[in-house]
């Protein structure tokens, strides 16, 4: 196995405008209507009650995160990524070498994703301002028991942003699986660069990469 200092996964490879509204996401599904016709009013409450929540915490709370910026990871860990099916995304973005990781190497990979998307996603929702968003109506997926939420992000001077929110059902609750972003899939972003890792270092390689991604605060 090569020595870790010779991995290099461009983490950065897309504009800071990209990795921006790639941390709106979790702001974002919970303020836009779920307005598939399978989704119940149990769901829509839910919608409702975390986005209140979420933006109460965050006003009442803004001076301590101001004067404290990791607080923020705490409140998208709690608040939002629990409608993120990490697992899934974590499956897909692997590709084949999911199937080479153990069972205890799976949950590793889960482990370490969830938290490099965590970090990625709080640091931008420091930057909201209130950006337009406009809302479709959901279509079917490509997949049954898919729905799609199509959304677009308007800011002045800059050309809409297009949103696809790819969901599904999880015990019965709606989870986001993907996000398309101006024709960019999140998964597909990501699964390039760990298939280099694979192929360099192994399933081993990557946790350790992930790790020292989280590790290092970037």
């Amino acid at each position: 196995m090569r020595h870790l200092q010779s991995i290099r996964i461009d983490w950065t490879h897309r504009s800071n405008w990209i990795n921006w509204v790639i941390g709106m996401v979790m702001v974002l599904l919970f303020t836009m209507p779920l307005v598939d016709t399978h989704a119940d009013d149990s769901a829509t409450r839910l919608v409702e009650r975390t986005a209140e929540d979420m933006l109460r915490t965050l006003e009442a709370k803004r001076k301590e995160i101001d004067a404290k910026p990791q607080l923020i990871y705490q409140l998208v860990g709690t608040k939002l990524a629990p409608h993120f099916d990490f697992e899934m995304i974590t499956r897909s973005a692997v590709g084949r070498g999911w199937n080479q990781a153990t069972p205890a190497q799976q949950q590793q990979l889960v482990a370490a994703f969830r938290e490099v998307l965590v970090r990625t996603y709080a640091k931008s929702l420091l930057k909201y301002s209130g950006q337009d968003i406009v809302y479709q109506s959901a279509k079917p997926g490509t997949r049954d028991g898919t729905v799609i939420v199509p959304t677009e992000v308007r800011a002045p001077g800059a050309p809409p942003i297009p949103i696809d929110y790819r969901m599904h059902k999880l015990s019965g609750r709606w989870k986001v699986y993907d996000v398309v972003i101006d024709s960019v899939s999140l998964i597909s972003n990501y699964r390039g660069q760990f298939r280099t890792v694979i192929g360099r270092d192994g399933i081993d390689g990557l946790i350790a990469e992930l790790k020292s991604k989280n590790a290092s605060g970037a």
